[in-house]
């Protein structure tokens, strides 16, 4: 049964430039099978300035943040933590009595899931993709040692700029290039979209990897994680990466870590 909602009840919000309901329900799944007094609410804004406002004003106690509004908000804080400050983008802001504190739980997710399934910094890297994720994803595989990487990317400017700023080289296409851990940070594979039936690495890059990820989560089994599979080669998901991102926004504004097993029946739920 749900609890009545009442004055104290905790208010946590999204803003994005095109809301879905995946944060809305693993969140409120979780406040339910942890009974706890919250409920989450996804947002647009035209305004994000007055929106963080509203946030601070009205002690909403978290705000989950997505494109287009990741830079954005940074001046509008009180705390940048380093999760954030390491790739100049938010997309967790907590309110503590009026100070704004803002990380970046993409980046601390993908550092847990580089520990989580043994990844290790002498392996070499071929991250395709140059934009905001790509850098979250790119920027946590360097920090935690990774030294060996090529950034493919078909924008040169976007591309080389990121690459310049990790210390990896630029290629604007895969080619004949292999590596032990190939990552894909482009649409590619994504349901509903132009190239969702397409791979992003092709059969001989697949099978020369030791680990496959794919950061895309709808569908969670993309073509490429179909194909690593098929060639017996370890894959991480993009389901993995949105329920753990989302479960460290969970303990940040709650102070409650659910379970694995609670974050997995929230992710699933999120995703129906």
């Amino acid at each position: 049964m749900k609890p009545t909602l009442t004055k104290d009840t905790r208010l946590c919000i999204s803003l994005s430039g095109r809301p879905s309901n995946i944060g809305t329900r693993f969140h409120n799944y979780l406040y339910d099978v942890l009974g706890l007094d919250f409920i989450y609410k996804a947002f647009t804004t035209t305004d994000i300035a007055a929106a963080i406002g509203g946030v601070r004003a009205l002690g909403i106690r978290g705000c989950s943040v997505s494109m287009p509004f990741k830079q954005d908000v940074i001046e509008l804080v009180d705390v940048v933590e380093q999760s954030a400050a390491a790739i100049n983008a938010v997309n967790t802001i907590v309110n503590d009595d009026g100070r704004l504190t803002a990380s970046n739980t993409d980046y601390l997710a993908v550092q847990r899931l580089i520990a989580k399934h043994g990844l290790r910094p002498e392996q070499s890297l071929l991250l395709k993709g140059s934009g905001g994720m790509a850098s979250a994803v790119a920027s946590a595989f360097r920090d935690n040692g990774f030294e060996h990487g090529t950034v493919i990317a078909r924008n040169a400017e976007t591309g080389q700029a990121l690459a310049q700023r990790l210390g990896y080289e630029y290629a604007s296409d895969v080619a004949n290039r292999t590596a032990d851990v190939i990552v894909n940070i482009t649409p590619v594979g994504m349901s509903g979209g132009a190239e969702e039936n397409d791979l992003a690495f092709d059969g001989e890059t697949i099978a020369a990897a030791h680990t496959v990820f794919d950061v895309v989560a709808m569908p969670s089994e993309t073509p490429l994680i179909t194909a690593a599979r098929s060639a017996a080669t370890a894959v991480i998901t993009g389901a993995e990466v949105i329920a753990l991102q989302a479960a460290e926004q969970f303990e940040r504004y709650t102070g409650v870590r659910p379970s694995d097993e609670q974050i997995a029946a929230a992710s699933a739920v999120s995703r129906a």
